[in-house]
């Protein structure tokens, strides 16, 4: 399913302003990326004021409750936190044995900026809306750590979530930019090693193509992300991706007729690089036989939904995704 929201109206005037200043400081951003390949302290510094910005810029709204995760498996560490709402209000920390639904969150970012913190408050938001709690999963990033570790990071919490007693039926995927390239990541290793799938999937700007082709060259053809520069963006994922083979199985998943996929939602800004991304997903899961409704809002840039306060558009997106997550919550019997 395709759809066009707000497409009667076009961009609010809020969010033409918003994507008029980020504009203006992509020069910055690019420079950012130039700083942050040539060297560690750079980077650091790029990491420190960009986690500093996502924070102040998407709020924690009030009652979360932030409940910090640390657990060792034989196959390695599992870091993150529960994001849930305080006692009495609904959402708190799933537990098994309740049968009710939980999202696993897998942030965004490029592989190399960003963490369960910057993104506490797109999550908190969207699972206070759907009344359900989250897991958002802390992955090693790159430069540090190299393609797949993010990966093998995010398998390895699913499988724990397993582990501690959940039915995969409880489980709702949801990530955004990077987090998406995992959760398709996630699918196919759960089909390669026959592990059951979560219940649905909500993708916000997913990547699927960690080379950045597919998206260089949608700017190229004259799209002008208000947020992201291409090029600076590529750099910072080959801190990550390193000499990784593009067509690698694990950079460009694909997905089959065989496989048992989760009903997705996929939402993505109409003016940003990553537009082919989210389109190439959609075809995929289409193609492959799954169900998947594609939503591209007009005039908006990358994980818009992070930001409440610059776009009504934001607000309504999330409130579209939390209805998708509520849609496909469960109560095990």
């Amino acid at each position: 399913m395709y759809s066009t929201s707000q497409s009667q109206r076009g961009p609010s005037l809020r969010a033409r302003a918003f994507a008029t200043s980020t504009v203006a400081s992509r020069p910055l951003m690019a420079a950012a990326g130039r700083g942050a390949v040539a060297g560690p302290r750079l980077l650091t510094l790029a990491r420190s004021s960009v986690n500093r910005g996502l924070s102040l810029a998407s709020p924690v709204p009030r009652r979360t409750q932030i409940t910090a995760l640390r657990a060792r498996t034989e196959s390695g560490q599992i870091r993150g936190e529960w994001v849930h709402q305080c006692s009495g209000l609904g959402g708190g920390i799933p537990r098994p044995a309740s049968g009710t639904s939980m999202v696993y969150y897998l942030h965004g970012s490029g592989y190399v900026i960003c963490s369960a913190r910057t993104h506490r408050g797109l999550v908190a938001r969207l699972t206070g809306r759907s009344g359900i709690g989250a897991f958002s999963l802390d992955y090693r990033l790159g430069p540090e750590y190299r393609w797949p570790s993010a990966g093998d990071d995010a398998v390895r919490g699913y499988r724990w979530l397993l582990a501690q007693g959940f039915d995969a039926k409880q489980i709702i995927v949801a990530g955004d930019s990077a987090g998406g390239h995992l959760a398709l990541d996630l699918l196919a290793a759960n089909h390669r090693d026959g592990v059951p799938q979560p219940r649905a999937m909500a993708l916000f700007s997913p990547l699927y193509d960690p080379s950045f082709e597919l998206a260089c060259a949608l700017e190229a053809s004259g799209v002008r992300d208000p947020i992201i520069d291409a090029a600076a963006a590529q750099r910072f994922l080959r801190l990550y991706t390193g000499d990784a083979d593009p067509d690698d199985p694990r950079m460009r998943v694909q997905l089959s007729a065989d496989m048992d996929l989760p009903p997705t939602l996929i939402q993505v800004g109409s003016r940003e690089v990553m537009a082919d991304d989210a389109r190439a997903i959609h075809r995929l899961l289409t193609e492959a036989g799954g169900q998947s409704e594609l939503q591209e809002w007009p005039g908006q840039g990358h994980v818009f939904q992070m930001f409440p306060y610059f776009t009504p558009e934001s607000r309504t997106a999330v409130r579209e995704a939390a209805n998708f997550i509520a849609a496909h919550s469960r109560t095990l019997a």
